[in-house]
């Protein structure tokens, strides 16, 4: 009941009212310093500042006495237990201005700070969705779909094109291509044949397949997904704010200043004052306003940014490490080359006959090389006596030709070997990452055409100016070690670990961490959501990036512009910046309303009012953050 009623008088409504009430109360005060007559407002029959104390006050108070009680040490000591003391002080010589404005401070920083750390919680509950509800089990000759629950260890399960592999497990009968993207980000399908490997919730594209349950439940690659995600949740510590910090030394010195004060010149209202303007309410609002205006000034440049502890972090970032597919590159299939072999044969010609063979093929590699000759205005013919082989190829009849367009595999099937320049042209398209599509007549291999992912024109510039910040960068992907090494070279990246599913991105991370390096992670799969969980700092490419990588990380870049991660940078430094400058101003004016308040010139009333002027400063101040440009 207690934390129910504290929520709601903490919340932006109540607030609003503890504020407007307070402001009822300003006139007759101002009035009253000024050497006028109090007057309070004539339609209300108490101190509108009542209202206030009573909305922003029993929160802090709640606050106070949960940290007195609930935390261990020194911890107990916080600044809400500071503002409590003096907002009870100036409540017993009658000051409920003064108790109502710095109650009412705390309030809006409180809700300032809870503004900047709040996040989605969604991308955990995507990440369960993507398990499918039923498995198809044979037994014998019965084939019957039962929970995913009770699948058990060596079961026999059969699974159809387009559907979730439910479990983990070992293929028995059948070749396909399986989408694995969720768990290795790889951009193309992986062909599976008997005894390869397939994992839950990746994706059957193409042929129907028996498996071997091999882990199940708890044990599936799946679930390890997703308990590393709830495990790095769990890890992330709460921001701990600054004015918290310091109240350590604040309390009691405040304290001791105030009864010193009251001690030599008798007077109450003296210790009173100092208690007030004591109180760290600029230094509560220091960093989220400085945070606030940072978040602003990014999301003016399509970087959404979650937290603001990882904008603190950022400018602390010695390494970044990037997956590979759909952040260093676009995370689609083009068509790179064109290599006729046979000596007839123009690059048109071959584009052709292939995309023509292609045009009722449902793999990606196919479709590619379709939408390739289609965008060239390259003329495409009938495909007749179409026929698949999953994970393979296909054989058509093109124009009377009968061609044959898939593996170098499927075409050693059908008796067509390649040597020669066209096995040192393969040998070298296939060091540099790309999937190949052979094309055959007969006994002949009539040429290739390879597909590649695109590099992203920034990334070799964003590497290099990270660079010149003394941030190194590494590669982190599950791709194949040669796609990696190569798109690594072209983006000056020296450091690549590849072919790594997503508990190891999470040990490697680790491991950077153990030897004493601040990582930023950027990624934009599902696969990369424990790496960002794990990492300092976390980047999601939000454009086409996964909900549960956005979700998980916290930045966003929702332009997909890796441009913007110097810039991440460089924002980090100047909120770092702005909010010591804010610190140290606070605690200057601070310090002159403690000497002002000794001598008697300051009153409780007069004291918060200077109080409200520093917060106002640090406010405008951060503000300043909001327009600055970070070229």
């Amino acid at each position: 009941m207690l934390k129910k009623i504290n929520a709601v008088l903490s919340g932006l409504p109540m607030t609003i009212v503890a504020g407007i009430f307070l402001f009822l109360d300003l006139a007759p005060h101002l009035g009253e310093t000024f050497g006028a007559a109090p007057a309070g407002p004539v339609f209300l029959p108490f101190d509108p500042a009542w209202v206030t104390v009573l909305i922003s006050g029993l929160p802090l108070l709640y606050l106070a006495v949960w940290r007195v009680i609930r935390n261990p040490g020194i911890s107990k000591i916080s600044s809400a237990l500071l503002i409590c003391i003096a907002m009870f002080a100036a409540i017993a010589i009658g000051d409920l201005f003064a108790a109502g404005e710095v109650a009412f401070i705390m309030a809006i920083g409180a809700l300032l700070e809870e503004a900047t750390t709040n996040r989605a919680k969604k991308g955990l509950k995507q990440l369960i969705d993507l398990v499918p509800a039923r498995g198809r089990r044979l037994t014998g000759d019965k084939e019957e779909l039962i929970p995913v629950e009770a699948i058990r260890q060596g079961d026999i399960l059969r699974i159809l094109p387009g559907e979730t592999i439910p479990v983990d497990g070992t293929v028995v009968s059948g070749t396909t291509s399986v989408d694995q993207s969720v768990m290795t980000g790889e951009a193309l399908p992986v062909d599976k044949g008997a005894g390869a490997a397939v994992f839950c919730g990746t994706v059957n594209c193409y042929g129907a397949i028996d498996i071997t349950a091999t882990k199940v439940g708890e044990n599936s690659s799946l679930q390890t997904l997703i308990r590393m995600v709830r495990e790095a949740e769990e890890k992330q510590a709460p921001i701990q704010r600054i004015a918290d910090r310091a109240a350590s030394w604040l309390v009691p010195a405040a304290l001791l200043i105030a009864v010193l004060a009251y001690a030599v010149s008798g007077n109450l209202i003296t210790a009173v004052t100092v208690l007030v303007v004591f109180c760290p309410c600029a230094l509560v609002l220091a960093t989220p306003t400085a945070i606030m205006a940072a978040i602003g000034q990014a999301t003016k440049h399509g970087v959404v940014i979650k937290s603001g502890e990882a904008l603190e972090k950022m400018g602390r970032v010695d390494i970044v490490a990037f997956d590979k597919t759909g952040t260093l590159t676009y995370g689609r299939l083009d068509v790179s080359d064109v290599l006729p072999f046979a000596g007839d044969l123009d690059q048109r010609t071959l584009l052709s006959l292939a995309a023509s063979a292609e045009t009722k093929s449902e793999h990606p590699l196919g479709k590619a090389v379709a939408a390739h000759a289609r965008a060239k205005g390259v003329p495409l013919a009938e495909a007749e006596d179409f026929q698949m082989t999953a994970g393979k190829g296909v054989c058509a009849r093109v124009k009377g030709r009968g061609l044959l367009c898939g593996s170098e595999a499927f075409l050693l099937e059908r008796g067509i070997t390649v040597d020669g320049p066209a096995k040192a042209a393969l040998a070298r398209l296939r060091a540099q990452g790309k999937a190949l599509i052979l094309v055959g007549e007969g006994q002949t291999c009539l040429g290739v055409i390879a597909l590649s992912d695109v590099l992203r024109p920034q990334a070799r510039q964003v590497v290099s100016r990270l660079a010149s910040m003394r941030t190194d960068t590494v590669l982190l992907t599950g791709d194949h070690r040669t796609a990696a090494q190569y798109f690594a070279r072209q983006a000056g990246i020296s450091q690549v670990w590849a072919e790594l599913l997503p508990g190891d991105k999470v040990e490697r991370i680790a491991r950077l961490q153990r030897e004493n390096h601040t990582v930023c992670m950027i990624g934009d799969g599902v696969n990369d959501a424990p790496a960002l969980k794990t990492a300092d700092v976390s980047v999601a490419m939000g454009g086409m990036g996964s909900d549960i990588a956005v979700d998980a990380a916290d930045v966003a870049l929702m332009s997909d512009d890796i441009d913007k991660l110097p810039y991440l940078k460089k924002l980090s430094n100047a909120t770092v910046k702005t909010i010591r400058v804010s610190i140290a101003l606070s605690m200057c004016i601070n310090a002159v309303a403690i000497v002002l308040s000794l001598a008697q010139v300051l009153t409780p009333t007069t004291g918060a009012l200077v109080h409200n002027a520093g917060s106002c400063f640090v406010v405008l101040i951060a503000a300043l953050l909001y327009d600055r440009k970070f070229t």
